[in-house]
């Protein structure tokens, strides 16, 4: 074979995906003539055998690879000069966590490049994980919320019969099993203490999407914004019995100027973030049961939830209506800033306490239970693979073809991609020297 790619084995725990599933990998043999090598992985979504039907080779030596695929940051030692890594590295918001890697990365001179920024003309992502993250963040947040309240309110609520989404064989079953949820609601109705169960969105993109797909598998009612309030006030209770609300938050629900004469402009607020301030917490908050947060986010803008909002919902006598957030999107103290920490898929929720400022496993607590899983779609790993490995697959000829011994320039690569490459042979590419800020020396 003229051509080599390697697929490295995923080392943070729990993650099983995959960039390349089996028949892409034959495919890629049998028509460009590119032969693929995995490292042995035992928990891989696709077991090696199925890998080596397909025509690949399994070895742990990828060196002889000119472009190693991943899924999340890779380990150090697999480095090498002259040779390109694909992953989603997580650098591009100047994570300090990454940084580290970063500096190790161009020390030795090799090339990364990054499926977040693999983008059309119109600066769209075309490779990305986003409505599985939705789908197993919701399937997750329903669990949570389930124990949630039996193990505050002692309620055996229908969410109790809903699974981890990774206790799922594939999306399918789950999808399956909570329809069969759903029967029951309509069947025997919701818990009283409830009234009305109002289960909020931050976001309508495609984390957003892929969560209301779930959610809207039981029996949902969509209401606007400006209908909550009255909805809390005056609930029709026979409708509340088999009712779950949704409700969906855009930009200009979230924000307002800070020039109270000023109206929202949302390219204006794209363009000037700083004018602007959040107002979703002070204007619907209090009225809402579950928040489910796919919104993106970064430090320019305002944050939607603070910890401050937080303490004063949960600060008065009166019992808060809030419960539980599915932290989809899962910036640490960003958006929803009482995101503290991650969370683990075998320690998937905690307990935020605002009082404290401190955040206790489990969904037993004074504040609001948080999930806040940062790599979701590895819960339902064939089914995450399979799409991201049918996106992915179209560019992979020319990754894989180009010449990374010269400049970026010579090397051929197709626009989408060359807007992905953070750095070349060790140093950055002119998008991306912003990101030298956040090195310390």
């Amino acid at each position: 074979m003229s051509h080599k790619i390697g697929i490295r084995r995923e080392t943070k725990p729990g993650e099983r995906r995959t960039p390349l599933t089996p028949i892409a990998v034959k495919q890629l043999k049998e028509e460009h003539n590119i032969l693929t090598i995995l490292q042995p992985f035992d928990k891989r979504a696709f077991s090696d055998e199925e890998y080596k039907e397909a025509g690949a080779l399994i070895n742990e030596d990828l060196s002889d690879c000119s472009v190693v695929f991943g899924i999340k940051e890779m380990d150090l030692d697999i480095f090498l000069p002259d040779k390109a890594f694909m992953c989603f590295h997580h650098v591009i918001k100047g994570q300090e966590s990454n940084m580290p890697m970063l500096k190790h990365i161009m020390k030795t001179g090799s090339t990364m490049l990054d499926y977040e920024k693999i983008t059309d003309d119109k600066n769209r992502r075309l490779i990305f994980f986003g409505r599985h993250a939705g789908y197993a963040g919701m399937i997750d947040t329903l669990h949570g919320f389930g124990l949630r309240l039996k193990e505050m309110e002692g309620l055996d609520s229908p969410f109790l019969k809903i699974k981890q989404s990774c206790d799922y064989f594939d999306l399918k079953e789950a999808k399956e099993e909570i329809a069969k949820v759903a029967e029951i609601i309509k069947k025997d109705g919701l818990p009283y203490n409830l009234f009305p169960l109002v289960f909020g969105f931050l976001g309508y993109g495609n984390v957003s999407q892929g969560a209301q797909m779930i959610l809207d598998l039981l029996p949902v009612k969509e209401i606007a914004p400006d209908e909550l309030a009255e909805l809390c006030a005056c609930p029709d209770v026979d409708e509340c019995k088999t009712t779950i609300y949704k409700v969906v938050f855009k930009e200009e629900d979230m924000v307002k100027p800070k020039d109270a004469s000023a109206k929202f402009v949302l390219q204006d607020y794209y363009d000037h973030p700083e004018k602007y301030e959040g107002c979703f917490a002070e204007e619907y908050l209090e009225h809402i049961t579950v928040i489910v947060n796919g919104a993106y986010w970064s430090d320019k803008y305002p944050k939607s939830i603070t910890k401050e909002d937080i303490k004063e919902l949960y600060c008065g006598d009166k019992e808060p209506r809030l419960r539980f957030i599915g932290d989809i999107s899962c910036d640490v103290e960003g958006g929803v800033e009482a995101t503290v920490r991650i969370s683990y898929i075998e320690r998937p929720f905690f307990c935020y306490d605002p009082e404290e400022d401190t955040a206790t496993d489990g969904v037993k607590g004074s504040g609001p239970a948080i999930l806040a899983i940062d790599h979701l779609p590895t819960e339902i790993p064939r089914d995450a693979s399979e799409y991201f490995s049918n996106t992915l697959l179209p560019f992979v000829p020319n990754i894989a073809k180009a010449n990374y011994n010269g400049t970026l320039d010579e090397a051929g690569l197709a626009e989408e991609i060359k807007k992905s490459v953070i750095l070349w042979k060790g140093k950055f590419t002119p998008n991306y020297e912003y990101i030298g800020d956040y090195l310390e020396d």
